[in-house]
This record gives structure tokens, C-alpha cells and sequence, in this order.
């Protein structure tokens, strides 16, 4: 049995993954077995905790997956506390339909530990605490913890000000510029290009440990039985799948990696920016998205890798940052361009860049799945030019709202902009 519990904000950028971070560490330097998970499709924010805790990190999304598939998942997080970090704002999520924060706690029945930024307020602090606590019948807050907090008398008038609402204030985190990270189009920096990151996490859990109530926390949080499950959320590519890693290819779903072993897939890993080609002897490659666009050139230069690609047998699946290292061509955000491996028709820009976000909801035309999927789609890039190709999906988003036909295909190659996430509930 583990104790469980959702940390969640009023908003993005107040603080969530900092905290959630902490208390991680904290929790861990306690000798305690530590895990964690994070609310939707995000890639970054996993690979933080994976630093701070030394396990992975899975995401639980309420949109794309049952109830039961996330209750599954938390369940093979075997440790002593598992921290669920939310998503934007404890209510935020698809438009028309299920999918925030709220509505994971809700499902799995796990108290919300809400962290406000107190930062330019003072007792305005329990009008915004009370509209959350209030807003959801059945959603239970059991805490509070406050980030920004500016002085001892800033403190005392929070406090103060929160008392009459019953909900236990069970941290005051004091304003720290230190703890800030850079941000980038996709969200932070990822974890394995900070050089600082230990440092930070071990700054951050001695500020969350010294200022936070943890006992407090273990004694909220809900009790979560292991156990393994059995359900496939996405069946395997091949028998045995080559997958592209590294800093240019890392965004992957660990939750699917293990679907595909459990299935009987063998994964093996190769990294294109060390100029590594995938093994001859695989049946399917799979180039997850990433960050291709910074090491463009890089990757244009690698001609292992390309001539790999270009002389393989294997089905070839590229997603987002795969997907435009399969086109002709990519064009970096000062314009110049890059030659990719030319499997696809296809030529993507960061020069004009766009903001492409949201659900999305698949329908395979010709693709290596044959049950609709559900998908997540983030990037700035723009398609520049589209050859004569086949389509891959036909596309809707969250709402049902129809995108059309999306992706292409040439034989065995194929790819777009969407990550998928399982197979559509």
C-alpha cells in the first residue's frame, strides 16, 4: 500500500512542478521509496521527476485513457508515497470534455494538495482558494501550499487570511529567483541538458522539506493497493522495433515502451545525433519527436543515420520530430535548410512558426494500427511544402470538430504531427 495524492495549481507557472519536485526528493532523502506521475500529454515534466525520484514516470490521461487504465498504472507504481503532478489549472482541460486535473482526482478518488502563488497578493489569497475549494462538489482539497511567499508578515496575513476556510495550510514556500528554470516553445528545458538540475532539485526539496508539512502529507494522502495489469493501450509496431533516443528524440511515452514489451516486442535503442544507424535486423523503426530542429544540422551531417533510413526494410513510423526527419527537408528558425532522409514528401519550417495544439482523435486510412487512437499534437512548425503521398489518419480534435486528413505514407514509411497516446476507450 502506498499513499497517494494530486498536486495541483490555479494556474500554470505557479509553481506545481517546483514543489512537486521537492517534495519528491524530500520524501526520497527521507529513505522513503518514492514515484510519481503526471497529468496529461506532457514529455517534459516526467523526465524532472525521473531525476528527483530514480524511477519513470508515467502519464495519466483522463481524455485518452478509461479510468481504469489510469487506476492500472498508478497501481504498478510499487513505492511508500506517489505524487500525481496535475496539469495547467486544477480545472483546465479539453474543451467539452473530460480531461483535467479535476476530473483524474475525482476519477481515482485521490485528495488535491493545491499550490497558489501568492506572490502579488495578500488577503485576496482566500477568495481565489475558496473558488477552488468550492467550485466541485465530490473533488476533496486537503491542502494548501503557498510559493512566493515574500516575508515572515506576508506569511502571517496569508495565514491569517486562509484559517477561516478549514482547509490546512501545510506549506509556505519563500520566493527563491533560483528557483526558476528557462522556458522553450515545448516547455522547459529538458532534464538531460540541464547541467544544474541536481543542484536544483537538492535546493528545491531542502526549501519544500524545511517550509511543508510532509507528515501532514503522508497522512492525507489515499491508499493505493499494487497491482499489474494486463491491458495493451497501443499494440507494438513490430516483433522487434528499433527506437531513436536521444536529446533530438525523447519524447516518448514510457507507458507504451512497456506495452510493447509485455506484448512480446524486443525494443532496442539507437541515437542519431552519434550518428547511429537502426539495426538491419528489425522489422520497425520508430522515431519519436523531440527537438530535431536544433540539432538539424547535425542530423542532415549524419549520413549513417540517414542511409540507414533510407536503406531500410523496416516499417518506418515518425512522430512530430520524427515525422520531419522523414521529409525531404527541414528549415530551421534562421532560415536555413537542412536535408533530411527524403522518405517523405515533405518540407517543415520553423521560420514562420505557428502554435499547433490539442487533442486529437484518429482514424487509421492506411497506418499500423487498425482501431481508432486517441493523440496529442504541439508544435510550432509549419509545413512548407506536401508532396503526392498517402494519408496517413483522418483527424478530429477533442470536440469531435473534423481536421481532415492528416499524415502521409509511401509503402512502409509513414508519419505526422500527432503523438499517440492508446487506442481510443
Amino acid at each position: 500500500m502506498a499513499k497517494a495524492f494530486v498536486v495541483a495549481a490555479s494556474a500554470s507557472g505557479s509553481g506545481k512542478t517546483m514543489v512537486t519536485l521537492g517534495l519528491l526528493r524530500a520524501f526520497r532523502n527521507r529513505g522513503m521509496q518514492v514515484a510519481s506521475a503526471k497529468v496529461g500529454p506532457d514529455y517534459i515534466d516526467p523526465r524532472f521527476h525521473e531525476v528527483a525520484s530514480g524511477q519513470p514516470c508515467f502519464n495519466l490521461d483522463p481524455w485518452a485513457m478509461v479510468p481504469a487504465v489510469s487506476r492500472g498504472i498508478l497501481a504498478s507504481l510499487a513505492a511508500d508515497v506517489v505524487i500525481v503532478e496535475g496539469v495547467m489549472g486544477l480545472f483546465d482541460g479539453p474543451q467539452t470534455a473530460r480531461g483535467s486535473t479535476a476530473d483524474l482526482a475525482e476519477d481515482l478518488g485521490l485528495p488535491v494538495i493545491l499550490v497558489l502563488d501568492a506572490g502579488h497578493q495578500a488577503q485576496s489569497i482566500a477568495a481565489q482558494a475558496l473558488g477552488f475549494i468550492s467550485f466541485r462538489k465530490g473533488l476533496t482539497i486537503s491542502g494548501i501550499i503557498l510559493n512566493q511567499v515574500a516575508s515572515d508578515r506576508h506569511a502571517a496575513i496569508l495565514s491569517a487570511a486562509l484559517k477561516p476556510l478549514g482547509v490546512p495550510l501545510l506549506g509556505i514556500v519563500r520566493r527563491d529567483d533560483s528557483l526558476k528554470w528557462p522556458s522553450r516553445h515545448l516547455g522547459l528545458v529538458q532534464a538531460q541538458e540541464n547541467q544544474a538540475l541536481e543542484s536544483f532539485i537538492e535546493s528545491a526539496s531542502l526549501r519544500v522539506a524545511r517550509e511543508t508539512n510532509l507528515d501532514s502529507l503522508l497522512t492525507i494522502g489515499s491508499e493505493i493497493r499494487f497491482g499489474a495489469t494486463n491491458q495493451i493501450l497501443l499494440p507494438p509496431l513490430g516483433q522487434r522495433i528499433a527506437v531513436a533516443q536521444d536529446r533530438a528524440f525523447s519524447f516518448v511515452y514510457p507507458h507504451l515502451l512497456k506495452d510493447w514489451q509485455r506484448s512480446g516486442a524486443e525494443l532496442c535503442f539507437f541515437s542519431p545525433l552519434a550518428d547511429e544507424a537502426p539495426p538491419s535486423d528489425v522489422n520497425a523503426v520508430f522515431l519519436p519527436g523531440g527537438y530535431p530542429e536544433l540539432n538539424a544540422g547535425v542530423l542532415a551531417a549524419n549520413h549513417t543515420f540517414l542511409n540507414g533510413l533510407r536503406t531500410s526494410s523496416a516499417l518506418l513510423y515518425g512522430e512530430c520530430g520524427g515525422y520531419m526527419v522523414l521529409g525531404d527537408s527541414l528549415i530551421d528558425a534562421e532560415g536555413h535548410a537542412h536535408q533530411m532522409a527524403g522518405l517523405l514528401p515533405l518540407t517543415t519550417s520553423f521560420a514562420s512558426r505557428k502554435l499547433h495544439l490539442g487533442y486529437r482523435q484518429l482514424n487509421c486510412l492506411d497506418g499500423p494500427w487498425k482501431k481508432p487512437l486517441r493523440a496529442h499534437e504541439f508544435h510550432y512548425s509549419t509545413i512548407e511544402h506536401e508532396g503526392l503521398a498517402d494519408r496517413l489518419f483522418s483527424a478530429s480534435d477533442a470536440a469531435g470538430n473534423d481536421l481532415g486528413q492528416v499524415g502521409l505514407r509511401r509503402s512502409s514509411v509513414m508519419g505526422s504531427y500527432a503523438h499517440v497516446i492508446c487506442e481510443a476507450p
